[in-house]
């Protein structure tokens, strides 16, 4: 997902602010396992989980350093908002920020306001059922998810995802198979095939475990 850039002195952010946002992004995308965003194209599967997260990158920002950089990032888009309270596009892009500096409900927030002027954008949908995940609601992520596919049944991203809460959430073997197997059967030529045949021998090893069970995040 492209950044917002803005030219103006009072919101550009410092070199070491942009690299510090780049090193949430990659922790946020690799702390629940291996996510993808609703708007990525297959290719974006990670190769990595959280345990391999780069340690050479300095300390990680504090909650209170990421919530400062979002809304600064966030300011030129807030702006315009004013304007086009609406706009669900607008409104999303905002999600995307919160989301990246690990803000998730605020994230949801923005989400939510965007899915009410456009219930259809499945992107956006699976990008706040992930959301949800992160901020401790694999049910209602679940749900979320299960309404994408209600409309879009063979959405890749969606089924991915929903699979990796369906295990890392609720310990269901059989649906997380089941949905990873669906996303290989309806998306042929899906090109994170190979990982996902990987998460399944992964995901077999837990069949003993009782559904409900929360799992660990994973590693290689």
């Amino acid at each position: 997902m492209s950044k917002i850039e803005s030219t103006s002195p009072a919101t550009q952010w410092t070199s070491v602010q942009a690299y510090a946002l780049s090193v949430i992004c990659l922790l946020v995308g690799l702390a629940g396992g291996w996510f993808i965003r609703g708007s990525q194209g297959s290719s974006a599967v990670p190769a990595a989980t959280a345990s391999q997260a780069p340690n050479d990158a300095g300390a990680q920002p504090s909650p209170e350093q990421m919530k400062r950089m979002a809304e600064k990032q966030a300011g030129p888009l807030l702006a315009q908002l004013k304007t086009d309270p609406e706009n669900p596009d607008l409104l999303a892009k905002i999600g995307n920020i919160f989301y990246d500096t690990q803000q998730f409900p605020t994230a949801i927030e923005y989400y939510q306001r965007s899915l009410k002027a456009k219930p259809s954008d499945a992107s956006v949908r699976t990008d706040m059922a992930t959301a949800y995940w992160y901020a401790g609601n694999p049910d209602t992520a679940i749900a979320e998810f299960k309404r994408v596919l209600a409309d879009e049944p063979n959405k890749p991203n969606t089924l991915f995802n929903l699979g990796v809460v369906q295990w890392q959430g609720k310990m269901d073997v059989k649906g997380a198979l089941a949905t990873w197997q669906k996303l290989l059967d309806t998306n042929p030529n899906y090109e994170g095939k190979d990982k996902i045949v990987e998460l399944m021998a992964q995901v077999k090893k837990h069949a003993g475990i009782k559904p409900g069970t929360p799992a660990k995040a994973m590693a290689e």
